[in-house]
């Protein structure tokens, strides 16, 4: 049982009975939970980020590195130094209050910028250092450049990596590396830490042999095992998104709360129509479970503090996700360090490319649901830089589009935010039927927000959500031939331009790494083409076309 979402959107003020809890939210916009059960007498407080991808410079309103102009103007979000202020302002509270305090990351600090394509990942797992975090998962992003190369990374760091349902191969480096629970002693109680990592990872990165047990089955036995050594106080940091952990609470008894990442949801009592933070679940024993998560690309931190009863259930919460804006003024040390690892991006960084004559929208919402700007921008670069009149379709995955772009110039580093993966463009020849089934795939996941959705060129359809998934939300579909545009044939077949990571059957793309014909890896980068794109059309202006009708 969760919280209604028609009550997050519509009342603000409201009191809502969950297992037992009662759950107030004050104008202020924190929300306050009690329960019936007496408190042991622990309170402490979780501090948590998830899903900053690479995000160490400050950022815009559209989670894309934010211009000195808007700097200057204090229209700039996040960032380590202001992320760093809010943690070390907040624990200095805590100290002064005598309350205790987690630092916790729930995954992918990993891909999204040029630090990442620089560094591997260390740089991040510097700035962790440097701020003081207690414990991590792992995403299904810190896999992007293969196991050997996440564990290289990991060894950087001064702080467990707690991922339980992670499965190196015998004798890895990784084995040394991750642990399968953590407990900690916080106010004088014993905590126990459990971490999770989508096995959707095996389609979704690169993990190479590392596998994934199944997120249910594992923390049951977890948590019994934590249970049996005395632990009560449970919390689990997750990289597997709202909706699993909603299942998860509701499946697995013992959790005390759930820190969530990898859907880039933010939970918020202040944000209108946001799930409510925390929202509540009713555990197999009738308890409530807060689950937590806040957004992405470091604009928010969350604050949640939590009194345990004996048998771990929260007894009392309060919190609520913080937007880290220019009230945080950016902590000196951390802003110096990410200033000096910047140095050597900054001329690559500051390239300029093309002027843009409006903003390209390339939202997680948009892209991830619907045809949207990005996504025709992306797909048309493609086809015009293969160039081959052979090669009519374009289809590129919504998730691999990470920024949106805002008007006027815009350099090299903001194309790499928009495609920081290094894809390349990969052609091949398809049958209509494939093609067919790759799109109705691609959308039969909207309502999770997956990243397969799917963003074309050379071909529109029509998308009926009412349509359950896998049932026909996909028609009409038309091909641009000789005269316009005719219906697809199922039994023909057609040039095709994708990423090389969709090509490998990557985000579950089966259809194509088994379908394919006269399969070829161009080894043009899909950044490049988009920047020729863009510099060959400035003032480029995007738009809307209907590819997808809804």
């Amino acid at each position: 049982m969760t919280l209604p979402l028609a009550a997050t959107a519509l009342d603000r003020r409201r009191f809502l009975g969950v297992a037992g809890a009662s759950l107030a939210i004050t104008g202020a916009g924190s929300f306050t939970m009690t329960s019936a059960r007496a408190s042991t007498g622990l309170r402490m407080t979780v501090l948590h980020i998830n899903d900053m991808h690479s995000r160490l410079e400050e950022i815009s309103g559209s989670d894309a590195t934010c211009s000195p102009t808007a700097s200057e103007e204090g229209r700039c979000f996040g960032g380590a130094a202001r992320l760093a202020s809010a943690i070390r302002g907040r624990r200095a509270e805590l100290d002064a209050a005598g309350v205790p305090y987690l630092t916790l990351d729930a995954g992918d600090q990993s891909q999204g910028t040029l630090f990442y394509t620089t560094y591997r990942g260390k740089a991040e797992i510097e700035i962790m250092n440097l701020i003081g975090f207690d414990a991590m998962t792992l995403g299904n992003h810190e896999f992007n450049n293969g196991p050997d190369a996440l564990a290289e990374m990991l060894a950087e760091a001064e702080f467990p990596i707690v991922a339980g349902n992670v499965q190196p191969p015998a004798g890895h480096a990784l084995g040394d590396i991750l642990r399968e629970h953590l407990i900690l002693e916080v106010g004088g109680e014993r905590v126990g830490i459990l971490g999770i990592t989508t096995p959707d990872t095996v389609i979704l990165s690169s993990p190479g042999p590392v596998t994934f047990a199944e997120e249910i089955g594992y923390l049951q036995d977890a948590v019994t095992r934590l249970r049996a050594d005395g632990v009560h106080n449970i919390l689990l940091l997750s990289h597997v998104g709202f909706l699993r952990d909603q299942q998860i609470a509701a499946a697995v008894d013992g959790l005390s709360a759930i820190i969530g990442a990898h859907s880039h949801t933010l939970l918020s009592n202040t944000v209108e129509g946001a799930p409510a933070y925390a929202t509540l679940i009713e555990s197999p024993s009738g308890r409530a479970v807060p689950i937590v998560q806040s957004y992405a690309f470091s604009r928010y931190m969350g604050d949640l503090t939590l009194e345990f009863a004996e048998d771990g259930a929260v007894a009392a919460a309060t919190g609520d996700s913080i937007e880290l804006d220019a009230a945080f003024e950016p902590d000196a040390e951390v802003a110096a360090r990410v200033a000096a690892l910047a140095g050597p991006i900054e001329t690559l960084k500051t390239t300029p490319v093309a002027e843009l004559a409006a903003p390209i929208d390339g939202s997680r919402e948009s892209c991830r649901a619907m045809e949207c700007e990005m996504g025709n921008t992306v797909t048309d670069a493609m086809l015009a830089r293969i160039g081959n009149p052979e090669i009519t379709i374009a289809l590129t995955n919504g998730g691999g589009l990470r920024a949106s772009l805002e008007a006027g110039t815009i350099t090299l580093g903001d194309v790499l935010t928009v495609l920081p993966f290094q894809n390349t463009l990969y052609t091949m020849r398809l049958s209509g039927a494939d093609i067919l089934a790759a799109l109705e795939y691609g959308v039969n996941a909207v309502e999770e927000g997956a990243g397969r959705f799917p963003q074309v060129a050379g071909l529109r359809f029509a998308l009926d959500l009412s349509v359950a998934p896998g049932a026909g939300r996909v028609s009409e579909i038309e091909v641009m031939g000789a005269d316009g545009w005719v219906p697809i044939d199922p039994a023909a077949s057609y040039g095709v331009v994708t990423n090389n990571f969709m090509a490998r059957g990557g985000d579950g793309y089966a259809m194509l790494a088994s379908g394919a014909m006269e399969p070829y890896d161009t080894a043009i980068d899909m950044a490049d083409a988009l920047a020729e794109h863009l510099t060959n059309n400035a003032p480029y202006a995007p738009r809307i076309e209907g590819r997808i009708r809804q």
